[in-house]
């Protein structure tokens, strides 16, 4: 057996987690101490609860026969407690079918901890999560949704696991748009004050306006240049214009935020801004640590490990030729604040793909020049496009334009409020509660659609589809939920006083609770991957599961006796607390009533 030091933390009860550390001990046992770490490879089996694979690939590195290895791990496994039976078939596979009564023992752990027996992390992280990021003077639009949704679901995620997430909302408030958004403002027919409730009441107009002006008015864009020139070097009626346009900018996006659930303020904003100061101390360093080096007038940063087409070193510019910078040099300053000032473990930019080389470069400059002494992990989750279902391709309003977020969430509210009404089940309902009801389908309609897809990948944005309480949807789910507080609620229980023993007696019972034992660990490889969608799916089996179970085992009818009763109220008490901790940690509504 290998010192406590060298084992992983056990995250909750889950059987692949136990069994994992009881074939290391027994193939150590086998073989000799220096085959421990070797993966038992456990998963979920066809022929019984879990399978382990270890023994063929052991076989191999041992010139034995694959089943005599598997009988060799059998003989020497300690698994009396856990495992009901153990079985060799074919080539060497194990199958291992779990004691009920385990079972049932792991479901009391959790029912009877708060937290689900989901342990906090060993060793807790500073984690920053770089997620939205609108470019403050436009709308945000379809671009900002994934990024939001997922950034937000992976921060409450790490957060639950223990560790300290700081939320940074990287917004872009600094360079070139913003000297004609000031001339535009000052040109305004009315005033300053009218340009404003006009950029309040249509900011995607007012950026439009000006940028016209700027391609078709030489002098306008003369002036808008200068205007720039002077916000960088720190003009105080420029700075106190620039500042106005930003303050509208962020209440327009906080609002947005409330109205998603999203767990972010204006505290969480650190623009480009905030980091220009910094920006020449950043290519000083890079200087004189010989990595920038001019060429063609700028600065640069070459990078023998990345070719461009030409086959020469990838060049990556920190100082441009007219002396500026650029979205390099203020992402680098960046890494240094989150590594000098905020100490951070490690920085997950929830990020779409199409940036994907930027990061890659920027990582590179940032490791080669030392910027990550501290061990810092930098990571580019990347975040894959919204499509229009019919085309397959990048989802557009009528005019061409990205889809203003507002829009959509307008969309959903609508699409969510018919469906309701045509169920029939709205007259049951006051005003105030059919309104709570239609925002919580709306909006963890659009998020659980969006969450269920891995990351990285495109998903349509079908609204008929993701409005539905069948199949793969936020409905469905979230109905569950809501049987399950029926059931309890008809019983004059709550979740936390529905305490009955839980006893195994048929297969739809066996199949929820064996489920719910994988929630910690679950959650677990969702904080280290950054991948919330790990948790969407094992919320969605559970809400699949619970219903099979619903419509299998009676709880309150007539002729279920009181131990079945308080076996079965206990089992849906844990399902509830299960199901809205998920939901709640990927920021999905959980209505009492639907």
């Amino acid at each position: 057996m290998m010192p406590d030091q060298d084992r992983l933390n056990i995250t909750g009860p889950s059987p692949v987690d136990v069994l994992t550390r009881k074939f290391k001990d027994a193939i150590a046992a086998a073989f000799g101490q220096e085959h421990w770490r070797t993966d038992p490879v456990i998963r979920r089996g066809k022929q019984a609860d879990l399978q382990a694979n270890v023994a063929l690939m052991l076989a191999k590195n041992l010139n034995l026969d694959s089943r005599v290895v598997a009988q060799e791990i059998v003989d020497h496994l300690d698994v009396g407690d856990v495992v009901s039976e153990v079985r060799i078939s074919g080539p060497g596979f194990i199958n291992l079918t779990l004691s009920d009564e385990w079972i049932t023992a792991q479901l009391r752990r959790i029912s009877a901890d708060e937290r689900l027996r989901v342990l906090s992390a060993l060793r807790p992280e500073r984690i920053v999560v770089e997620y939205s990021s609108p470019n403050v003077a436009k709308v945000m639009h379809v671009g900002h949704l994934r990024t939001t949704i997922v950034g937000d679901a992976v921060a409450r995620i790490l957060e639950f696991l223990g560790h300290e997430v700081i939320r940074d909302n990287h917004i872009g408030d600094w360079g070139t748009p913003f000297g004609m958004l000031i001339e535009h403002l000052l040109d305004f027919e009315g005033g300053t004050d009218a340009g404003l409730d006009a950029f309040v009441s249509d900011t995607g107009a007012f950026y439009k306006a000006a940028n016209a002006k700027f391609v078709s008015d030489e002098e306008f864009a003369g002036r808008s240049r200068r205007r720039l020139v002077a916000l960088q070097r720190g003009d105080d009626e420029t700075l106190r214009y620039w500042q106005l346009l930003v303050d509208v900018s962020l209440r327009s996006y906080n609002a947005l935020y409330e109205r998603l659930g999203v767990r972010l303020t204006a505290d969480d904003a650190k623009g480009e801004s905030f980091y220009n100061g910094l920006l020449p101390e950043i290519v000083d360093e890079l200087e004189q640590r010989r990595l920038a080096v001019p060429s063609e007038g700028a600065l640069c940063v070459f990078l023998p490990d990345f070719k461009g087409r030409d086959g020469e070193d990838k060049a990556v510019i920190v100082r441009k030729s007219d002396g500026g910078y650029n979205y390099t040099t203020t992402d680098l300053a960046t890494i240094v604040y989150r590594v000098a000032v905020l100490r951070a473990d490690r920085v997950v930019y929830v990020v779409g793909d199409e940036q994907t080389e930027h990061f890659e470069l920027l990582f590179a400059v940032a490791e080669k020049a030392d910027f990550l002494l501290r061990g810092t992990v930098l990571e580019h989750a990347k975040i894959g496009m919204v499509t229009d279902p019919a085309t397959g391709g990048k989802l557009k309003s009528r005019s061409g334009d990205a889809v203003p977020l507002s829009a959509l969430l307008d969309g959903a509210y609508e699409r969510a409020a018919a469906k309701f009404d045509e169920s029939g089940r709205g007259e049951r309902f006051d005003a105030a509660t059919r309104a709570a009801i239609i925002r919580d389908v709306a909006v963890g309609a659009v998020k659980f659609a969006d969450l269920l897809v891995a990351r990285s990948s495109k998903y349509p944005f079908d609204l008929e589809r993701m409005i539905a309480f069948t199949g793969r949807s936020a409905g469905f789910v979230q109905y569950a939920g809501v049987r399950m507080k029926s059931v309890l609620r008809k019983a004059g229980l709550t979740p936390e006083s529905a305490t009955g023993p839980i006893v195994i007696g048929t297969e739809e019972e066996r199949n929820l609770a064996l489920h719910l034992l994988d929630f910690g660990v679950t959650l677990e490889e969702a904080g280290a991957a950054a991948a919330p969608h790990l948790v969407a799916e094992y919320l969605y089996g559970l809400a699949t599961r619970y219903t099979a179970f619903y419509e299998a085992c009676p709880v309150l009818k007539e002729g279920v006796d009181e131990e079945t009763r308080a076996s079965r109220l206990a089992l849906c008490a844990v399902t509830l607390r299960t199901l809205v901790t998920g939901l709640e940690l990927l920021g999905v509504p959980s209505p009492d009533r639907m």
